[in-house]
């Protein structure tokens, strides 16, 4: 029989290719479960119910969160009215200088002044030496006394409203009535700002004074024998402000826990879930959907609660003051959407999608690129490069920690001040990328990991061939 020596040493050699190739497939991928330990683990009934049990779960805190969402934007707005002073202040201020809101306040003001002064004597009452001066005075602004006096007052009213000394009173006041609005809304009745008639005014007894003052000094002298009057003006009107005040007293009690009670509800849901980063696109969304319905509540409300005012309201004025008083309400709502795209829109690049790891691929290529550029021009990274690439994951999630606290500490944040927090935490990411990428000349020659080159088939040494057997028998028996 021949040697079959040569053919083991070519198995051993194809022995020894496959497992290097089957390290080097293990070494890039890792190692897999057993198919069948996946369909063992996967197979049991009870493990099926378990994974049905927590979606559920996840899925019912999820929901509850996102409807809790538009409550806590409208319970941190109570919170932030009632609890700070320069807040409210700062929120009514605007409509000091409002057009609409200064032609009512001023039609008001000359009505009340009107319907108290004495047409029939207002000449006789006049001194002698004044009587021209007012004569003329009124003279320009019609032939009818009623009219004229009306008109005069008005200009005079508007004037006080125009005026800087108008705004500089408009905020004082709410400054000092900041106590009153929150006891009209709580149900007390006391101060300049009172509920009558489920309505909610304000006392323009000091704007009057400043127009009698006014006409006087133009003149009408009888201005000044008006007593004091006190008329109102309409902040809030609507026939349900007692279940109105009943939800702000709830709303002021929660405060700002609510929203907190919302985000920790979605986020548990998301831990619970077992596709946590597609749930975490979906709550992000859902929040988003949720608060944005609020917002288009908000406009949708608006029209209906103008529509119900009186004739006596200004619509315009009430609009001003509508939307003055929501202006806060409206700014959250963009934040939270803008913040709740965002936020899916994170979760959506860190996945598996083809598109998002083009989108990775193309970013870190594009900063290698740069990285190597600057390399080749002669800048170097020091120790910083090796550093960032040994902790590039540690400083990731640094940086996010870092953008997720500044937004939480931020004072009334906007939709703004969402996009400039993830502006600077692309611009960190974009650094980090940078440093952390191999310049060509930094590159070993051969990787750590790399599997060892499998071992050369030994050289076969030179034998003779064989002589040809005979297949004949009878040659085969001659030979022996």
């Amino acid at each position: 029989m021949p040697d079959d020596e040569p053919t083991r040493d070519e198995l051993a050699v194809l022995r020894a290719r496959i497992a290097a190739l089957e390290a080097e497939a293990e070494a890039r991928t890792g190692p897999g479960p057993e198919p069948a330990a996946e369909e063992k683990a996967g197979a049991g009934p009870g493990r099926r119910r378990r994974h049905r049990g927590r979606s559920f779960l996840a899925a019912v805190l999820i929901v509850i969160g996102c409807l809790l969402a538009p409550l806590g934007v409208v319970a941190a707005w109570t919170a932030d009215i009632v609890g700070d002073t320069d807040r409210y202040v700062s929120t009514m201020a605007p409509l000091a200088s409002d057009e609409d809101v200064q032609a009512a306040i001023a039609n008001r003001v000359t009505a009340a002044v009107t319907d108290r002064l004495d047409l029939n004597a207002l000449l006789e009452d006049v001194a002698p030496d004044e009587r021209p001066r007012l004569a003329k005075a009124l003279g320009k602004l019609g032939d009818s006394l009623e009219g004229a006096v009306g008109s005069f007052v008005h200009d005079k009213a508007q004037e006080v409203v125009a005026s800087d000394a108008f705004e500089n009173l408009w905020t004082e006041a709410n400054r000092g009535v900041h106590a009153a609005v929150v006891r009209a809304l709580t149900g007390s009745d006391e101060g300049a700002v009172r509920i009558t008639d489920n309505t909610v005014t304000i006392d323009l007894a000091p704007v009057i004074d400043r127009v009698k003052q006014r006409l006087v000094d133009a003149g009408l002298t009888a201005a000044g024998k008006i007593p004091e009057v006190h008329t109102d003006f309409t902040v809030v009107r609507s026939d349900d402000l007692a279940k109105v005040k009943t939800g702000f007293r709830l709303l002021q009690i929660m405060g700002v826990w609510l929203p907190v009670l919302a985000v920790l509800l979605v986020a548990a849901g998301v831990l619970l879930s077992a596709h946590r980063r597609r749930v975490l696109i979906a709550s992000a969304l859902g929040l988003a959907a949720a608060v944005l319905v609020l917002g288009i509540g908000l406009t949708v409300f608006r029209a209906v609660y103008l529509n119900a005012l009186p004739d006596t309201v200004s619509q315009p004025a009430a609009g001003s003051v509508y939307d003055a008083l929501v202006h806060f309400l409206r700014t959250t709502v963009r934040t939270v959407v803008t913040l709740g795209l965002v936020v899916a829109l994170a979760a959506w690049l860190s996945g598996p999608s083809r598109p998002a790891v083009v989108t990775r691929t193309v970013w870190n290529s594009g900063l290698a690129a740069a990285r190597g550029a600057a390399s080749r021009a002669g800048l170097r990274t020091g120790p910083a490069g090796p550093f960032v690439r040994r902790h590039r994951t540690l400083i990731t999630w640094l940086l996010t920690a870092a953008a997720v606290l500044a937004y939480v500490l931020w004072d009334h944040p906007t939709a703004w001040t969402v996009l400039a927090i993830v502006l600077v935490l692309l611009l960190a990411f974009a650094v980090t990328t940078f440093l952390a990428a191999d310049a060509p000349d930094e590159q070993p020659d051969q990787p750590p990991n790399e599997p060892p080159e499998p071992p050369e088939p030994p050289d076969r040494p030179d034998r003779p061939e064989p002589p040809d057997r005979p297949e004949d028998p009878d040659s085969l028996a001659k030979e022996r």
